[in-house]
């Protein structure tokens, strides 16, 4: 491989002109820049990055710690962070916790061992003492999704007790009133405020969220078959099962159909966190949807704020709701924007 000192000699110049013309200086004339460009053209020389890293003390490196790389949600989260850190001039080192703590302080630990210049992170749980240090210690940081209370650090989430209430509204519209939750993991941020948005969103109907109606899930499929399967055993089973996420909402599905029963005709059903796939299952799902794309976009350009010494501020986006049929209303008219959602 060519080296700096292999340029300078093609181009006829000092190494030291050969790295100003490389980092941009302005006090590099013309010619000379010409000359060493051409040079890094002929020998295909590349920058070390390792080296560079080095003196500058970054590497244009993020790292990102994602909750579970097969919620299709998280997928598009990710997605998103890469092409805006891309368009930022940042490269994205991915680490899938798999709704696992003691995974997510792994990567987390291997990600600062690398010298990442910052860190994107939905946390599993709501006490990393990892993460806590890491904080303190001034490491430029952004949770995304999820947070943990009280730490000084900024938040990039969707606000979704509108769009939860709108759920509500809509189905006491259509005359369902037992009205059961599969809820996300209690010590994670959205476990928790799911089901309180969902619980006041009841109480402005005088509906009551009885505790054999909260079935505790995990945010994995396997939880939503399970706790869909104890809401059918009740004596009174609910009339409607919202799913805290989109995991869970597929696990309920497969349970009501390995009874023989059917949505919505049996038990209508709607999800937190709208994907894809909705729209193509049988009946296509209600759901929750998350602005996905614009919190990853807005969550890296908060942590490089955080990077380049600028406050980089806390975002809230809202949450919308989308119908389909599986709680039992008519089949709507495509319109533009459930057509993007699908």
């Amino acid at each position: 491989m060519a080296s700096i000192k292999d340029v300078a000699a093609e181009a006829g110049v000092s190494v030291a002109t050969v790295s100003r013309v490389l980092n941009d200086h302005p006090s590099v004339s013309e010619d000379a820049r010409r000359r060493v460009l051409t040079a890094v053209r002929a020998l295909g020389y590349r920058p070390n990055a390792v080296a560079r890293s080095l003196r500058t003390d970054q590497t244009r490196t993020l790292g990102l710690v994602i909750s579970d790389v097969l919620n299709p949600y998280f997928t598009e989260l990710a997605r998103a962070v890469e092409e805006e850190a891309r368009a930022l001039g940042y490269s994205v080192i991915i680490g899938n916790a798999d709704e696992r703590p003691d995974l997510q302080d792994h990567h987390v630990r291997t990600l600062l061992d690398r010298r990442i210049d910052g860190l994107l992170v939905s946390p599993t749980d709501g006490g990393s003492p990892l993460m806590l240090d890491a904080a303190r210690a001034g490491t430029p940081m952004v949770f995304v999704d999820r947070w943990i209370p009280g730490v000084d650090v900024p938040v990039v989430r969707a606000d979704g007790r509108a769009a939860v209430r709108d759920l509500v509204a809509h189905l006491y519209g259509l005359g369902h009133r037992r009205l059961a939750i599969i809820a996300g993991p209690a010590a994670t941020t959205t476990g928790s405020e799911r089901v309180e948005a969902f619980r006041a969103a009841l109480a402005e109907h005088g509906l009551p969220l009885p505790a054999a109606y909260i079935g505790q899930g995990d945010f994995q499929a396997e939880s939503g078959r399970r706790v869909t399967e104890g809401f059918l055993d009740l004596s009174e089973p609910p009339e409607v099962v919202f799913a805290a996420d989109n995991l869970m909402a597929l696990g309920a599905l497969d349970a009501v159909r390995a009874r023989g029963l059917r949505v919505p005709d049996d038990l209508a059903l709607a999800a937190f966190d709208d994907i894809r796939w909705f729209v193509h299952t049988d009946p296509p799902v209600t759901a929750v949807a998350q602005p996905t794309a614009e919190l990853g976009r807005a969550a890296v350009r908060a942590l490089v704020d955080r990077i380049e010494g600028r406050p980089g501020e806390s975002v809230t986006l809202p949450a919308r709701l989308v119908v389909r049929r599986s709680c039992g209303a008519p089949p709507a008219t495509p319109t533009a924007t459930n057509r993007s959602q699908s």
